[in-house]
């Protein structure tokens, strides 16, 4: 008999890891707050001491040289009960103590550390500070004053009253205690209700990867809530895939028909040799023979393109499916020139073919001649009008690297990511109006990776897009 390990489900793992940092966070605030607010109360403390402090100043003003006793009968009509008075000179020699007969023999205070700030600063303050003079604990308040240059101290015994009077109050936090007892509550029913999706979720993955029926009773009801309307979604989703081939059939032909209008190109390009041809009866027959020749490559290049486009859906399946043979690149872009060459002189642009003769690779003839043309239609399309397109080849060991590149406008940047992408278009409006369907640069993506490729996209420093890539000499191996 097997024993099985202790688990926690999900649902308790996020409860306990958001509890845990809440009450940390709770705990943190309260402990803050009381700070604060003792604090607060020590500052208002300090500032009636500081006050304090002024007006007995402002009636030492009025009696430059005042006795002992009218310092006393002063202290004992003004203060509050209990306050301590020390007057103390610039030399931080005691002169008056209310608490104190004899302080001629008191040691120099400027070293009591709110003596010794107020003199730096102006004023100064001290919390529960033993006096070594009375031996008993005060809260000091020193204040200098610079017309006389007098250092005038007031003090209360750091007594149970005082103590208490200066604690935080304690009603925020019962308050604090009773909101997080609440928001613990709230939280547990929302972690519960995720662990419960969490977990019908993990029985259908379960079930689902065994092959086992999904009409059970424990997956048939989730949670109501957004969670749970997921979890049923994605149960259904799963269901409707399993059970419906045709529909992943339709989406397949769907996905075959946008990628037909991609095609558009060179059906523009038959239908404009035949409509010269029929708009010129009189065009002389070496010119009409060229024309009907291109027209017919061009046809033969559609049929071809989509039978490997079909293929290039199928790969997945049947990844060694390839019609693979020796395919001359500089030929081949030599009559990408040629075709698309009233486009670029309609546009002002420039195609700079720097490919070495005789370069030849074994591939797929169709899903080569896609992957130099959509990018030389793209950059007609894209790249701006008087740019030039260059297009440069290496041979590395038994691979071709290319570069093809413009010194056009380029690409946002946060575009570059996703360019690859089927549909993906930088500017939708822009690219419809091209004619574009977004399918251009995924087709050329996934020749290349047919091939033993890889492509790349940047922008170039000085303007442009430059795509590089490569392509095995012998095919995919």
């Amino acid at each position: 008999m097997t024993i099985k390990p202790f688990t926690i489900s999900v649902g308790n793992k996020l409860y306990l890891s958001v509890l845990s940092v809440f009450v940390v966070f709770a705990a943190a605030f309260i402990v803050f707050q009381q700070s604060r607010e003792k604090q607060y109360k020590i500052d208002s403390l300090n500032i009636r001491l500081q006050d304090y402090n002024a007006r007995m100043e402002d009636w030492l003003h009025e009696r430059p040289m005042p006795s002992e006793e009218e310092l006393d009968r002063y202290v004992a009509t003004h203060a509050m009960p209990e306050l301590r008075v020390t007057l103390i000179n610039r030399q931080g020699k005691v002169i008056y103590d209310s608490r104190l007969k004899d302080y001629s023999q008191l040691p120099n205070h400027l070293s009591r550390p709110e003596v010794k700030k107020a003199v730096t600063t102006g004023t100064g303050s001290t919390v529960e500070r033993n006096s070594t003079t009375l031996n008993d604990y005060f809260f000091y308040s020193a204040t200098r004053f610079n017309d006389n240059g007098l250092i005038i101290r007031s003090a209360l015994p750091y007594d149970n009253n005082l103590s208490e009077s200066l604690k935080a109050d304690q009603h925020y936090i019962w308050f604090a205690l009773s909101a997080m007892l609440v928001l613990v509550i709230i939280l547990y029913r929302f972690t519960n209700r995720l662990g419960d999706n969490i977990t019908k979720l993990r029985t259908f993955a379960t079930r689902a990867d065994h092959g086992e029926s999904l009409d059970t009773e424990d997956l048939i009801a989730f949670p109501d809530d957004e969670l749970g309307e997921i979890a049923e979604k994605i149960v259904k989703i799963y269901k409707r895939l399993q059970t419906t081939r045709q529909e992943q059939d339709v989406l397949k032909r769907q996905l075959t028909q946008n990628i037909a209008h991609e095609l558009k190109t060179p059906v523009a390009s038959i239908q404009g040799y035949l409509e010269t041809i029929l708009d010129n009866p009189n065009i002389n027959e070496d010119t009409k023979e060229q024309f009907l020749r291109r027209s017919f490559a061009q046809a033969q290049r559609l049929t071809a393109l989509l039978h490997d486009i079909s293929t290039l859906n199928r790969l997945d399946d049947a990844p060694t499916e390839r019609d693979f043979a020796d395919v001359d690149i500089a030929t081949m872009v030599e009559g990408i020139e040629k075709d698309t060459a009233l486009q670029l002189e309609a546009k002002h642009m420039a195609f700079v073919n720097q490919l070495p003769e005789h370069l030849v690779v074994k591939g797929n003839q169709s899903l080569l001649y896609s992957v130099f043309r959509n990018l030389t239609d793209n950059a007609i399309a894209y790249a701006g009008d008087g740019t030039t397109i260059n297009l440069t080849a290496e041979e590395v060991g038994d691979e071709w690297h290319f570069s093809f590149s413009d010194n056009g406008v380029g690409v946002p940047a946060e575009h570059l990511p996703r360019i690859f992408e089927r549909f993906y278009r930088v500017d939708k409006g822009r690219s419809r109006k091209m004619g574009g369907t977004g399918l251009g640069l995924a087709i050329v993506k996934n020749a290349v990776l047919l091939h033993g490729g890889k492509i790349s996209v940047h922008n170039r420093p000085t303007g442009g897009l430059e795509f590089n890539f490569y392509i095995l000499k012998n095919g995919n191996k």
